[in-house]
Parts: structure tokens; C-alpha cells; sequence
């Protein structure tokens, strides 16, 4: 410390006990806070920001990506917890857990005058013997039976949404990734399952729809509303008078100059409005009597007389279209995106068998539905925002705080299932993995361990214990009562979890209650490195360089 303040007079120091101290207290903050969401029966938080806003979660990523921290150990923590998310899509409060479990473990042993050192490499062996038992422990899947990536999604929509919500959610969760995965086996890309809310109805009537919405609609009163049979032309082409990129300029010296300065510009993009008829009347396209229809929908700007022309000739037109939105069309509807008028032939074009126009007050919404081959989909939130009168009578439905719960619960049983199908296993749930591994630490790891390492894996499979006993505790039962009995049922044999709805053992495979393997193990990986760190610091220096200086 004296060197260090040779070099710095203005450093803090932070000895050897209160460091080490510090970054446990810091582990159980986050612990203490995080722990109450865990499991179906959590509890929500209510996070106040400071212009007033409300956010209302129990999804401990978006807890820890919004709440202020400023303990350093705490970020630290928080943010390993929030790349597991990233990284697997859920795990987050369960890696916080796991954390304060194994510090809280390593305080008990360091004052009993354990040193850190010895606790940490019982870490290391645990922690290889917990993913080693893990890869046996894990239950292979056939990816193309809807019935275990429907089990794998409703468990982590329920750790997040009511029960009733959470298992119509379900299907949709599960149809959505089986639309949007490809058939030559190559990664699944979420990005094509748009998820997209309408404040209309109540949440329940949320649903799947196999094909694309648009926030948006016409801009001109005579299109047509709804288009059956429709012809689709993805376009990426300004229909608008667009100034040069270089600089220019054009002078005239009298009106009838300027007229034909203006007529000049019109004329171009009128051509390319013709091309675009042109392509509808074509008979190849809409043969007479059909009744086909034709939707343009751009992604640049179309102006009102390219409107009115369009509509002249009943063709629907949405302009401004999201670029996102024009690859989920190519792969809804068919067909590709056209980038100039040059391009336009009929093999360019999409088909649906409906597209229609949703009006709710002053928003409008574009549905494409009744495709052939949907390789992409929208996830419609229905919800009403509470107190909304013009809706008509009848019951409310949830605000914008359930709107985001649902869209954050949403996200997550989608990469659920497409960890599923990645891996081709999960893992039991409910805790049974939990358990099961703290027995095989007991009986089997301990002994292989040598003197007083063997301390340090007790003590990770007791903490390996902290997720069912929250469980248990969340749901309104004896923490310890339920680990006594779950932990003599896994002894006798067989995958043991804890029913929240009784407090009893149950085979979580009976019930359908599956976890990600990848998420378990990434847990298994990351948590006790983070708490290893932690527990190996001795001096807390605060002598860095101010950012600003640099």
C-alpha cells in the first residue's frame, strides 16, 4: 500500500478482507434482489426511471439492462449475467443466483480460515465434473416432433407470463420458428418473425399470423381496400421527384421555360408509374376476367400523382416500407426486390391470397395472408391500452407495461425453441438438474478430490442447491423442507424436481418441463469463473486514469 502511495499519492486502497468482502456483499446484493423473480410463482419489480417512467418485468436481462448500478462488482456481475442472454436468450437470474450462492458459500469456509485459493480450485474441479455429468444427464430430442419444442417453450413462457397466456403463446412461439426454419438445415434466423403489436382486443386474442404486417397502409382514398388473389411487387424505385446528389442547378429565363423544366421532371417518374401498369396489365399477370389483384409495396417514396395513377388503375400502393420488412416479404410471398423499373418482369413478382387494411383511429395496418409457402411470420400482440373508451364497452385489456412483458416473454420461448432445435436435447427442469448434480458432487466428485479441495466442491453443490430451494421458497414453501425431500428421492433414483403447486418431488419429464442444455451449460461455465475472479481479488485499487484525461 506505502509503494503505492509513493507512486500515487491521491490512490485508495482497499486491503486483502474488505475487498474480498466488498465483492461478496456485492454478489449477495444482486442476489437478494434478482432471487424473487425466479420461477413461475416470481415476483415482478416495478423499475421507476428518473423522468417518472414505470417498467414493469420479471426478466432479469431487462432488469439488469435498465437498473442503475454502481457498485463495480455489481456491473461486473451484471454484466456476465446479460452475455448469457445474449448469448443463449435466458439464464440471466438464474446465473445471478448461482453466483451469490457460490460467494455466499466461499464466505462460510474463508471465515472459517479456508483460503481462497483452495475453495477455487474445488471450483474448477466441480465445475468440470457438473458439465461432464451434465452431457449425460441431458435427453436427446427428434427437432421435428412439435411436442418437445412445445414443452421447451411454454417452461420459459410461464417463468415469465401467467399461465393462461403463457400456454396459448405456446403454439404460436413454436409454429413461428418451425415457419421460419429452413428446410436445407442451415441457422435459423429470428429476425423473420416480426413481432408487432396492435392496441385491439385483449391479449389472448394474440395471434400467428403466416404471412407479414405492415404499420402502415395507402395514402390514397380511392385504392382499394382489400385485394384478393393479389400480384406483389416488393420495390425498392422512387416514385418521386428526387434532387441530384451533385450539385446543379437549371436556369430559365421565362414561365414557358420553367413549364417544361417541371413537365421534364414529371415525365420521368410518370415512366416509371407506366412500367408499373404496364406490368399489371399484362396478360401473362391479370388475365381478363380473374379478377387478380396488384399491391406495390416500396421501401422509397411514392408522391400523391404517382398515387392517384396507381389508384386510377386499381392497384393498392404502401409506401416507406421498413428494408427489414422487404426480405421477410421475399420470403413470405415470393419472388425479389426489384431496384429499378428496367427489372420489372412478371417472374419479380409475389402472390398472395389476401391483402387487406386494418384501420384502428388513426393508424393503419397492412396484412399479406394466405401465402403459399411462408418461410417467414408475424407474431400479433393484441392489447388494448387501458382506459381506452373508443374501443367500445367491454373489458380492458392490458397496457403498455403487459405489452412489453409479453413481447420480452415472447422473445425469449422463440430462442428457446431454437436452442432446441440447435442442440437436439434439453435438460430436465424444475431443478432436477440442479439436484441431481449436487448428489454426484456428494458421493462421486468429493472423493476424487484431494485434502481441502474437497471443501471447495461442497461447497458448489451446495450452492448448485440455491435454484430449487428458490423455487420452492418463491412458491410459498419450506426451502428446506422441499431440499430434504427432493434430495432423497434423487438418491433413491431417477430425475426429481419440485412441483410448485404442491411443494412435492415430481419427474419434470412427466410434466413436460424442459430447459435449454445450452443455457445450463453456459451457466455451468461462466458463473464460476465470474465468482472465482471475485473471490482471488486482494487489493481494490482505485489509482486508474480518469477516461477525461485520456
Amino acid at each position: 500500500m506505502s509503494s503505492l502511495k509513493t507512486l500515487n499519492p491521491k490512490a485508495e486502497v482497499m486491503g486483502r478482507q474488505a475487498a474480498l468482502f466488498m465483492n461478496i456483499n456485492a454478489a449477495k446484493g444482486l442476489y437478494d434482489v434478482m432471487k424473487t423473480n425466479l420461477g413461475p410463482k416470481g415476483t415482478i419489480k416495478m423499475l421507476v426511471g428518473g423522468a417518472g417512467d414505470i417498467k414493469l418485468t420479471k426478466d432479469g436481462n431487462v432488469l439488469l439492462r435498465e437498473m442503475q448500478i454502481q457498485n463495480p462488482t455489481a456491473v461486473m456481475i451484471a454484466r456476465a449475467a446479460v452475455a448469457q442472454d445474449d448469448v443463449t436468450g435466458d439464464g440471466t437470474t438464474s446465473m445471478i443466483i448461482f453466483i451469490g450462492e457460490l460467494m455466499k458459500q466461499a464466505e462460510r469456509y474463508i471465515g472459517e480460515g479456508l483460503h481462497p485459493r483452495v475453495i477455487v480450485e474445488g471450483y474448477e474441479l466441480a465445475k468440470r465434473a457438473a458439465l461432464t455429468f451434465l452431457d449425460g444427464f441431458k435427453e436427446a430430442v427428434d427437432v421435428s416432433d412439435r411436442e418437445a419444442l412445445r414443452c421447451v417453450a411454454r417452461s420459459a413462457l410461464r417463468t415469465k407470463l401467467r399461465e393462461d397466456l403463457a400456454d396459448q403463446l405456446t403454439d404460436i412461439v413454436t409454429d413461428a420458428v418451425c415457419i421460419v426454419r429452413p428446410a436445407d438445415g442451415a441457422p435459423i434466423d429470428l429476425h423473420m418473425v416480426e413481432i408487432m403489436h396492435m392496441r385491439h382486443r385483449l391479449d389472448t386474442d394474440t395471434r400467428l399470423v403466416r404471412g407479414l404486417v405492415l404499420d402502415h397502409g395507402s395514402r390514397h382514398p380511392d385504392m382499394p381496400r382489400s385485394v384478393e388473389r393479389a400480384f406483389i411487387l416488393n420495390a425498392n424505385i422512387s416514385l418521386e421527384y428526387e434532387k441530384s446528389e451533385v450539385n446543379a442547378g437549371f436556369f430559365y429565363s421565362s414561365a414557358e421555360q420553367r413549364e417544361k423544366l417541371v413537365a421534364a421532371e414529371r415525365a420521368v417518374t410518370d415512366a416509371k408509374v407506366q412500367r408499373i401498369i404496364d406490368l399489371k396489365n399484362k396478360a401473362s399477370v391479370c388475365p381478363a376476367g380473374e379478377g387478380r389483384g396488384f399491391v406495390v409495396i416500396n421501401q422509397k417514396g411514392i408522391d400523391p400523382l404517382s398515387l392517384d395513377l396507381l389508384a386510377k388503375e386499381g392497384i393498392l400502393a404502401l409506401r416507406r416500407s421498413k428494408r427489414r420488412n422487404a426480405e421477410r416479404l421475399q420470403l413470405s410471398c415470393g419472388g425479389f426486390v426489384v431496384n429499378s423499373v428496367e427489372e420489372l418482369e412478371p417472374e419479380c413478382l409475389g402472390q398472395a391470397g389476401n391483402v387487406y387494411e386494418h384501420v384502428l383511429g388513426e393508424e393503419k395496418y397492412t396484412f399479406v395472408e394466405d401465402v403459399a409457402k411462408p418461410t417467414s411470420c408475424t407474431i400479433l400482440i393484441k392489447a388494448r391500452r387501458r382506459g381506452a373508451a373508443s374501443e367500445g364497452p367491454g373489458p380492458v385489456g392490458p397496457n403498455d407495461h403487459t405489452i412489453a412483458q409479453i413481447k420480452d416473454a415472447v422473445r425469449d420461448g422463440l430462442r428457446a425453441v431454437k436452442n432446441t432445435i440447435d442442440d437436439a436435447a434439453v435438460v430436465p427442469g424444475a431443478g432436477a438438474y440442479e439436484i441431481a448434480a449436487a448428489n454426484h458432487l456428494r458421493s462421486v466428485t468429493v472423493k476424487t478430490a484431494e485434502g481441502r479441495v474437497k471443501l471447495g466442491v461442497l461447497a458448489f453443490a451446495e450452492a448448485l442447491l440455491g435454484v430449487p430451494k428458490i423455487l420452492a421458497e418463491n412458491s410459498g414453501f419450506d426451502p428446506q423442507d422441499a431440499i430434504i425431500e427432493l434430495t432423497s428421492e434423487a438418491e433413491a433414483g431417477g430425475v426429481v424436481g419440485i412441483n410448485i403447486a404442491t411443494g412435492e418431488a415430481c419427474d419434470p419429464r412427466t410434466s413436460g418441463i424442459f430447459d435449454n442444455h445450452i443455457v445450463k451449460r453456459q451457466i455451468m461455465q461462466s458463473a464460476p469463473i465470474i465468482a472465482s475472479q471475485l473471490l482471488l481479488v486482494d487489493e481494490v485499487l482505485r489509482a486508474g486514469m480518469n477516461m477525461r484525461q485520456r
